[in-house]
């Protein structure tokens, strides 16, 4: 046995070792407190619920929860609520609130990035203000704006320009724009690193050469810029898919999302297997979405 530890010793270097070493306490965290509890809720999303045991899970293996969710025509229980519709929308409002980010940080991350460096840094900090305040007070907050009672209401009222309160409250826009306040600083702080870069002296080139400014900005700015947007999508995109305070608390049960439903499996239904996955199948999206930007998105390196 002594003789097989030498080998191995001699084989692996000494700075690989101690890297290892190193790197091991920051390994089983990962693998305690994140692969592990992924691999139990696959496990989990291969099971069938049994309110009768303990914790509610009957050790039958099966993919009837895949196909509940992916094509509920052919699930086992003629009377399942079709979760299909709930996560394509959750997919359709992620990707609408990750192009309105886009459209408006753009022009942001623009300005700020062509200011003085005393201006830029006070802007900059007024980007990463709101992260200063718990995201729940601040989705209370745009409760009291957009109410039958709230500020746009009364002052609509108040000017005469209605009757009666617009319905703004637990609707899809109402969470398109919670959604689009909450996760917009995600878009500009990438956006602006990418555009700070750029040469201006590029642009300067463009002109001489008989670009205007609009080929200009499709020709340089937008190439250049393209990992920053990519960079910036992902981080929009991947937490909206997921959000569950914003459609909970603005959207209410009429637009209910992705995370809604898992919230519902789990601590209501009480139907593990079906909530494993669910979770599972975001999973899957965002590593797709990740391998994206992977394969297209670090082009700094080309």
């Amino acid at each position: 046995m002594r003789k097989i530890i030498n080998l191995l010793r001699q084989k692996i270097p000494k700075n690989t070792s101690k890297a290892y070493l190193l790197i091991s306490p920051a390994i089983s965290w990962l693998f305690i407190f994140f692969l592990l509890p992924l691999c139990i809720l696959l496990i989990y999303s291969f099971c069938m619920p049994d309110q009768s045991s303990v914790n509610g899970i009957s050790w039958y293996f099966t993919l009837d929860n895949y196909v509940k969710v992916l094509n509920p025509k052919w699930s086992s229980e003629p009377d399942f609520i079709d979760l299909k519709p709930i996560l394509l929308r959750s997919i359709w409002l992620a990707f609408v609130n990750t192009f309105i980010c886009l459209i408006v940080g753009y022009p942001m991350a623009y300005y700020i990035s062509r200011q003085s460096s005393k201006v830029r840094n006070i802007l900059l900090i007024l980007v990463i203000l709101p992260f200063w305040t718990n995201f729940l007070v601040r989705t209370y907050a745009w409760i009291i704006i957009l109410r039958d009672n709230g500020l746009i209401n009364t002052i609509l009222i108040n000017s005469r320009l209605i009757d009666e309160p617009l319905r703004l409250i637990h609707t899809r826009g109402a969470v398109i724009v919670g959604l689009v306040y909450g996760y917009l600083p995600f878009m500009v702080l990438p956006l602006y690193v990418s555009i700070e870069k750029i040469n201006c002296s590029y642009f300067e080139a463009a002109y001489d050469l008989g670009a205007n400014r609009f080929q200009a900005f499709v020709k340089i700015m937008l190439p250049l810029t393209f990992p920053g947007i990519i960079a910036g999508s992902i981080l929009v995109f991947v937490p909206s898919l997921g959000a569950f305070v914003t459609p909970d608390m603005l959207g209410g049960a009429k637009v209910m999302m992705i995370g809604n439903s898992i919230k519902t499996q789990y601590l209501t239904i009480r139907n593990w297997p079906l909530g494993s996955a669910l979770s599972f199948i975001i999973l899957i999206i965002v590593l797709f979405v990740l391998y994206f930007y992977v394969r297209y998105g670090d082009t700094e390196e080309r």
